[in-house]
């Protein structure tokens, strides 16, 4: 029976199961379409890979698909997602890394990008690759007149020099910082960039390792600090050890989430905040009167706010890397910033990078006497939810339930999904308040991809008027 690639080949990589959906002859196939899609047959492609056991079978098969086809393939090795883009922006090459980011040692995947870190998204080329996939996995690759040839090098010390170039934090504050790389690249880059590990040199941090060993069947907890359960451990010892700050990373280390000294979590819209600020602060002495940054519609208020606030100008996007890269380039914005923990940098080609972010973090916190909480409570005035998913069996009539039982009460927006935005007077079951004060709220609700589910995310001006929002936005997406 043929492969039918659809089923894990997403809107913006691949991600399926090992053996079962993702195998060699897949990835020699896709290697193969990329090569011919982007028409770099005599050009070079960028490969890499992360912890995971099976990838470095993958990226074999990945480099024999490749150089039949005709691309000359630099194969960088063990690295985190961002030093694959870091390489393809480096050699203006496109680039395919092999990981699962933050899913189970079961699966993994392909983050594909162009030249200089371009996001490619199903309707960007993906489609298109893996349409070709399905035909070579039927007839079979051929090989190119001019087959092309693999090489091997490094770029970790090069990668953590260049970001020490945009960050600088040798005249910080001593800082504590606990760090929980979750066995994944955090363990290879945050020894590298933070450390001496590259032969840079020292900085003020005392680094307290978690789980840094290169570890693809991620023994001590998933990958994935979005999930508050894989914060735990961090958290403990950042009390434990009477740190300033913590600091976790997921799989493939693009993605970085932050908690304070007292062990409590900040919000990666904070944490957009506060980078928004030092890079628009950085560019306007630059001469940029007016710079743009990016902030995706599910990011907390605060966020344009803070954006408005400081001369720049704030641009809402969808949800997703690939395309959020897309508007980067667009647009020229300085930075980018998403709820899920993803930032974004003009000066790294427009890619994601959670090093970057954490670096940035760094350099804010070490600047003031402040704790960390006290800053970030600076950057979240206001009461989230969190993302939310239920499983439903019938998408469309969830939304179109939502749309009748909020019409009058509130603003409607379909940039993504449904967004509905008002103020406290058109909330049902509001806990009676002592005083007049009218208050915002605002909920987004978008399907997945990929599975039956609505993902539900709600803030408001307060606690009480977030969480009577969300009951009933959930009760109505809910009801059977």
């Amino acid at each position: 029976m043929a492969t039918d690639l659809t089923r894990f080949v997403k809107t913006y990589d691949v991600r399926g199961l090992v053996g079962t959906e993702l195998t060699d002859d897949v990835v020699e196939a896709l290697a193969a379409g990329f090569v011919d899609e982007l028409g770099v047959a005599g050009h070079t492609v960028v490969v890499g890979h992360d912890m995971r056991e099976s990838s470095p079978g993958f990226v074999a098969a990945f480099i024999r698909g490749a150089t039949n086809r005709g691309a000359n393939v630099t194969n960088v090795g063990l690295c985190s997602t961002d030093e694959s883009y870091f390489a393809s922006g480096l050699w203006s090459a496109p680039a395919a890394m092999f990981t699962a980011s933050h899913n189970p040692a079961s699966y993994n995947g392909i983050k594909f990008s162009r030249a200089d870190a371009q996001g490619i998204s199903l309707d960007t080329g993906l489609a298109a690759i893996r349409d070709r996939a399905t035909e070579y996995l039927e007839s079979g690759i051929p090989v190119v007149d001019n087959p092309g040839v693999a090489t091997t090098t490094d770029v970790l010390i090069d990668y953590a020099s260049y970001l020490r170039t945009l960050v600088d934090l040798s005249a910080i504050r001593p800082l504590r910082v606990v760090v929980d790389a979750g066995n994944g690249m955090g363990g290879l880059t945050v020894p590298a960039v933070l450390g001496t590990s590259a032969g840079l040199p020292e900085l003020p941090l005392e680094i307290i390792p978690l789980y840094f060993e290169l570890d693809g069947t991620f023994p001590n907890h998933e990958a994935n600090p979005l999930e508050p359960a894989n914060l735990v451990d961090l958290q403990r010892a950042v009390v434990e050890h009477r740190a300033d700050i913590g600091l976790a990373f997921d799989g493939d280390a693009d993605r970085c989430f932050v908690v304070d000294e007292n062990g409590d979590p900040v919000s990666p819209s904070a944490v957009a905040a506060i980078v928004a600020l030092r890079e628009i602060a950085r560019v306007r002495q630059l001469g940029e009167e007016t710079p743009t940054v990016l902030h995706n519609l599910i990011t907390s208020l605060i966020v344009p706010e803070v954006i408005r606030g400081a001369g720049a100008h704030a641009v809402r996007t969808n949800v997703g890397h690939s395309l959020i890269k897309d508007v980067m380039r667009e647009t020229g914005a300085v930075f980018g910033g998403e709820h899920s923990a993803h930032y974004y940098f003009r000066e790294f080609w427009g890619a994601d990078n959670g090093m970057l972010a954490a670096m940035h973090v760094l350099a804010e916190f070490g600047s003031h006497d402040d704790p960390l909480s006290t800053i970030s409570a600076r950057f979240s005035p206001y009461a989230q939810s969190g993302e939310i998913n239920s499983t439903v069996t019938d998408v469309p009539a969830a939304i179109e339930r939502l749309r009748t039982a909020f019409a009058g009460r509130g603003n409607f927006d379909t940039l993504d999904g449904l967004t509905v935005s008002g103020d406290a007077e058109g909330v049902d079951s509001l806990p009676p308040r002592a005083d007049e004060t009218r208050e915002f709220w605002w909920f987004n609700v978008r399907p997945s991809n990929t599975e039956p589910l609505l993902r539900l995310n709600v803030e408001g001006g307060s606690r009480g008027v977030m969480e009577a929002v969300r009951d009933e936005a959930l009760a109505i997406i809910r009801q059977s």
